[in-house]
């Protein structure tokens, strides 16, 4: 069976953190985050992320450290999506879809 976990998230309760390894993305069921950036030591926003959309995807894919810090605005309710998962069902499909 695939695996799938559903994080919830208080407000201003950190998702990822810009530096660390992590191998999931996550997709929002509801609420808001923000995307942020450290530049000379202070807080950057790069972005909002919205309901229905996927976060963490970049070093997801890339296999790289994480780019910037997710934080919710508001409460939040996401799927995590780990790579095994990943790497299950594109296992389970032609090659060619990799």
């Amino acid at each position: 069976p695939l695996v799938a976990n559903i994080i919830k998230l208080a407000p201003d309760q950190i998702l990822l953190r810009e530096g660390e390894h992590s191998h999931s993305m996550f997709w929002v069921q509801n609420g808001q985050l923000i995307v942020t950036k450290k530049r000379n030591g202070e807080d950057v926003l790069l972005g909002h992320v919205y309901s229905g959309e996927l976060v963490g995807e970049i070093s997801f894919l890339d296999n790289e450290a994480r780019s910037a810090t997710v934080k919710a605005v508001s409460e939040c309710d996401l799927i995590e999506i780990p790579q095994e998962t990943l790497d299950k069902v594109f296992g389970s499909q032609p090659k060619w879809l990799e």
